[in-house]
């Protein structure tokens, strides 16, 4: 008799007990969606936010500057005393020396460590590898900036002895090393997912690892090594202290990458730094910029979803 109330009195308190915890899991079943979307709501206040704030700025600027000379004028001289030029296309064209030398750069090689990642490597070398090659991704950017003033600018003026200590190749060369993780790592990961089926199947065929690599899990992985391309442009368009400290502050509309630039995001640092006034039109200008190397940015993600959703391949 003992020992059964002994158990009876046990059933009762682990009732209890499981009663309680799951009036908690309730609890936390209804809270978590509540604050799940309060998170998501503020992200999507923030953005819009940021986005009202570059518009609304940015209409301030065009009330002192025509829209068509912004978009179309190659001079961009905002602190002239004699009279400012605020076109923009400078600005524009050594942003995209700077990124069209990074991709360059990032992209064969990214590529390349991809596809020896995914097919060549064992899985020891895989897991040493890939996690010291994604260190890169956590360098602080000045200290990219840094390198490229002071180690691959020297470098390079050894090789072309007209290259000035300010220009687009070395900051390019130096962002292309910047987002080469990025375009390695996403590769390497749309190639893994590729089933081992198709490797099979061509290397019974009498293909080789190379041409299994180029011919098959290539154009299958296509989606993904695109977008990872695309992401990367649009980190190499929006990088600020590198090109800040390598290229230079002389924005120039030509196609000369070894003489001193500015691009976008130069510009934005160097009137932040106190030399413009509130409410004036300098002022404005970041805005302008700012809004402009947006569009940019935007398109690139936009460009980065299109080609995911239209090269994707279903296994």
């Amino acid at each position: 008799m003992a020992v059964k109330e002994s158990t009876d009195k046990l059933s009762v308190q682990d009732l209890i007990a499981q009663s309680r915890g799951k009036r908690s899991k309730k609890i936390v079943e209804k809270v978590m969606p509540i604050l799940l979307f309060t998170t998501a709501l503020i992200s999507v206040l923030t953005t819009f936010g940021i986005v009202f704030t570059l518009i609304f700025e940015t209409f301030e600027f065009f009330k002192e500057v025509p829209i068509i000379d912004f978009l179309f004028g190659t001079e961009w001289l905002p602190f002239s005393s004699r009279e400012p030029m605020y076109g923009i296309l400078p600005l524009i064209l050594g942003t995209l020396k700077v990124t069209v030398i990074a991709v360059l750069v990032a992209v064969p090689l990214g590529i390349a460590a991809a596809i020896y990642l995914s097919e060549y490597a064992s899985d020891r070398t895989r897991r040493m590898i890939k996690p010291v090659l994604e260190v890169l991704a956590g360098i602080p950017t000045i200290v990219y900036g840094f390198f490229a003033l002071t180690f691959v600018t020297p470098m390079l003026q050894e090789l072309i002895p007209g290259l000035k200590i300010f220009n687009a190749l070395s900051p390019g060369i130096v962002v292309g090393i910047m987002i080469l993780p990025m375009i390695a790592s996403l590769s390497e990961d749309a190639m893994t997912s590729v089933p081992n089926a198709m490797r099979e199947g061509a290397l019974a065929l009498g293909s080789t690892k190379l041409e299994v690599a180029v011919k098959i899990v290539l154009p299958a992985a296509l989606s993904g090594i695109l977008a990872s391309v695309v992401l990367a442009v649009s980190r190499a368009i929006g990088e600020t202290m590198i090109v800040s400290l390598a290229g230079g502050a002389t924005p120039t509309f030509d196609f000369s990458v070894t003489d001193s630039i500015q691009t976008m995001t130069a510009y934005i640092v160097q009137v932040s730094t106190g030399d413009a006034g509130y409410g004036t039109t300098i002022y404005y200008s970041i805005y302008s910029v700012g809004f402009t190397l947006f569009i940019f940015t935007l398109l690139m993600n936009l460009l980065a979803h299109f080609i995911s959703k239209r090269f994707r391949e279903e296994y």
